[in-house]
Formats: structure tokens, C-alpha cells, sequence
């Protein structure tokens, strides 16, 4: 079961976070306020999915990661933990606050200096934190390769 899930929930935080920053990036452009106004606004809501998914994706990980030393996998499984605190810090520290920042702000029709200030950094962070998954995606992809390859030729990997 935690082999099924994980890739599922951790591809859910993929495509959810990716989902924020390009429709940042989409209502921006598009200079709409109105636009602009929605997205800032259901961004916290996507919360709901987003945050449940990060936490079955971590402990599913951690879980399948076990007691190994270096995590197994050449070191990968490490690699990857090792990732998972700058993550969660970003998320709870910075981007989960900023989103409400610009939420509130956004809904009181406030575009200033600070809320494009505050965007700005959430866009950075964020990308930071789209990066480190994909990053994490990846080298969970190459630590089941072997798995996945036996899978198909029904032999050893």
C-alpha cells in the first residue's frame, strides 16, 4: 500500500504546487484584477488537498525509507530526506503565510509594494519547493527502476 501511495501523493504536491505558480504567474500576466483577485483567493483553499498529500507523501516515504543506513538506494533515499525539511520549512515558514498574506490582501484590493514584494518571494520559494520534489520524484523513480523493470520481464531486476 505505502508503495502505491507515495508516488500518488507525491505526485498530487507536484501538480498542486505547480498549479499555484502558474496560475500566479497566468493571472498576472493577464493583468486582470478580477483574475488576479480568484486565484490569491482559492490558492489557500487548495491547502486542502495540498497539505494532506505532503504528509501521506513524507511519512509513506520515511516509512519505506526504514532504518537503512544512507536510506539504501545508493544513498538516494537519503538524499531525499534530506530534502523533505527544507520543504516542509518553506512551506510552513514562508509560502503557507505568504498565500494568506495574499489572500487577504488581494481580497481587500490592496496591490502595493508589499503584496508584489510578498508574491515575489512566494514564486521564488515556491519554485525552490517544486524544484526539491521533482527532485525527490526522480530519484524515487530510480530507486524502484530495478523493481519496475522485473515487473515487466517478470524476472529478477
Amino acid at each position: 500500500m505505502k508503495r502505491t501511495l507515495h508516488p500518488i501523493a507525491g505526485g498530487i504536491a507536484i501538480l498542486v504546487i505547480a498549479a499555484f505558480w502558474l496560475s500566479t504567474v497566468i493571472s498576472e500576466l493577464s493583468g486582470s484584477e478580477r483574475f488576479i483577485i480568484l486565484v490569491k483567493t482559492l490558492i489557500p483553499w487548495g491547502f486542502i488537498l495540498l497539505i494532506p498529500a505532503l504528509a501521506v507523501a513524507g511519512g509513506t516515504g520515511f516509512a519505506l525509507a526504514g532504518r537503512r543506513p544512507g536510506g539504501g538506494s545508493g544513498g538516494l533515499a537519503l538524499q531525499k530526506r534530506r530534502r523533505m525539511p527544507v520543504i516542509a520549512a518553506n512551506g510552513l515558514l514562508i509560502l503557507i503565510p505568504s498565500a494568506l498574506f495574499l489572500a487577504a490582501r488581494a481580497q481587500a484590493g490592496v496591490f502595493d509594494a508589499a503584496f508584489y514584494a510578498v508574491q515575489a518571494v512566494e514564486l521564488a520559494v515556491g519554485a525552490v519547493n517544486l524544484w526539491l520534489l521533482v527532485k525527490n520524484a526522480v530519484d524515487g523513480r530510480k530507486m524502484t527502476a530495478g523493481r519496475r523493470r522485473a515487473g515487466r520481464t517478470g524476472g529478477p531486476a
